[in-house]
């Protein structure tokens, strides 16, 4: 039976994977770092040395071995870490750590987020208020549904366990290594354990747990 502790930043991400590793040390569930991010990479961009950061504008630090197109829009507080690439119309809206060697393609709209190494969201992706893990990958036009329609504060839920967060706009979590079909909505709440598979054209809510393949509601089969 899933529970809430299978929820916890220990249970889902590989701090070493990410320059926010020290954003999450205070936390218990990964949700709660979404509120001090723009704070958090204010504080760490002042640190970054300048021979492998150049800081560009108002409070963005984007790292000289990464590749930004020039069609791109950043806005600040963000960091873009080594090797990361940001490509053709990419917006960026501010809030938001891309790690290294991550991928954010053709008009993927990033708010308020955090990026683990090695993450893609290639093509056509939003990704607003939530935490991608390390290799963590979103197919073509999936994406995370920040608000509930109803505009209440989101509550998170584990089997019969349930957790108010206190937030309006939280978005998901995905684990490390979490593949996720394309076309499809993660909506407002929704935590994805590791290695955990969501088919395409999915519509996900909940707790989804790790080495788990979602295939439509009510249907969760364990991976071999």
């Amino acid at each position: 039976m899933a529970s809430l502790r299978d929820m916890e930043i220990s249970e889902l991400y590989t701090l070493e994977e990410t320059i926010a590793k020290d954003l999450f040390r205070d936390a218990v569930y990964p949700w709660e770092v979404l509120p001090g991010i723009g704070a958090f990479i204010m504080a760490l961009g002042r640190t970054l040395p300048e021979d492998r950061y150049e800081r560009r504008g108002d409070d963005v630090w984007i790292a000289k071995s990464a590749t930004v197109y020039p069609s791109a829009c950043i806005n600040g507080p963000a960091i873009i870490d080594e090797e990361a690439e940001i490509r053709h119309c990419a917006f960026i809206r501010g809030n938001a750590i891309v790690g290294r060697g991550a991928v954010v393609g053709n008009s993927t709209e990033l708010k308020n987020v955090v990026l683990f190494n090695k993450v893609q969201v290639p093509h056509y992706n939003y990704v607003g208020d939530s935490i991608l893990g390390f290799r963590a990958h979103m197919g073509a036009g999936s994406i995370t549904s920040n608000v509930k329609s109803d505009k209440t504060l989101v509550v998170v839920r584990a089997g019969d366990e349930r957790m108010e967060t206190g937030l309006k706009k939280f978005g998901a979590m995905l684990g490390d290594q979490v593949e996720v079909g394309c076309n499809s909505v993660l909506n407002p709440g929704t935590v994805i354990g590791r290695r955990a598979t969501v088919y395409p054209t999915s519509m996900v809510r909940g707790f989804l747990p790790a080495d788990s393949i979602y295939k439509k509601q009510g249907e969760i089969a364990q991976k071999r």
